[in-house]
């Protein structure tokens, strides 16, 4: 078994870091340069950037930003926001990003995740998947940062990204964003029966025993948290011990 990563999410937002509920809102949390050089000294397995404006404003990543963020970053990076061409994937690796998450231009450009992934290797793209349920409790995949109902099946989509380029999935509940809850189980269990590559669980991490339950009950390779890092005193070393204790390896 490979050893799961802990994975702080950071949603950039107006020039500064911003964490709502439910992708709803924005309380402002901090700086990017001042949150990384924190993960920096806490030894994180990753970090996840969010431009969450980007697309919004219809205009491509920050390149700029990324370039100094990815000189101060000791960690791999994975970068996502407004990013619809390949050329916004070579750019955005040529600057210090080390993966690159696509979402929304996925619906529009179908073939974008795999020109990329026979260009730069799916070892670096990221497809991220949103999700919110129905009223009557079936998920669907949503894109622009889950305010588009595609109609789509989760775990059907995430095995058409698999199958045509995608590295990992970022699996996202909107549902479960900032709540603090615990994960959406159940969708995270549908998708990885549906793919062959690594899925991320992000959304409704509040203790460290959500995490457990994502990996032995819905067997998430890895475990993204915004929330629990930004307002508890939660830190992810913490995570990494307590999930080692109840027998998940970890990079320590």
């Amino acid at each position: 078994m490979l050893k799961l990563r802990v994975i702080p999410t950071l949603l950039y937002c107006d020039f500064t870091l911003v964490k709502g509920v439910r992708f709803d809102g924005a309380r402002v949390v901090g700086s990017p340069m001042q949150a990384v050089q924190v993960y920096n000294l806490r030894n994180v397995d990753e970090l996840c950037f969010f431009d969450i404006s980007a697309t919004a404003e219809s205009r491509g990543p920050d390149l700029a930003l990324i370039d100094e963020l990815a000189d101060r970053c000791f960690m791999p990076l994975t970068v996502g926001g407004g990013v619809t061409t390949t050329e916004d994937i070579g750019a955005l690796l040529s600057v210090g990003a080390d993966k690159v998450a696509v979402n929304s231009a996925l619906f529009s450009r179908p073939e974008l995740l795999r020109s990329a992934a026979d260009r730069f290797g799916v070892q670096c793209m990221v497809a991220v998947v949103d999700t919110r349920r129905s009223r009557q409790g079936s998920p669907t995949v949503w894109s622009h940062n889950a305010t588009v109902d595609t109609g789509l099946e989760p775990a059907h989509w995430a095995a058409h990204l698999c199958a045509n380029g995608a590295g990992e999935i970022l699996l996202q509940s909107a549902d479960h964003d900032g709540v603090m809850n615990g994960y959406d189980l159940e969708t995270i269990t549908a998708v990885r029966d549906a793919v062959s590559i690594p899925v991320i669980a992000s959304g409704g991490a509040g203790t460290f025993d959500h995490m457990v339950d994502a990996v032995k009950i819905a067997r998430a390779d890895a475990v993204a948290a915004a929330s629990m890092f930004h307002f508890t005193e939660q830190t992810p070393m913490e995570a990494k011990h307590y999930l080692a204790a109840h027998g998940i390896p970890t990079r320590m």
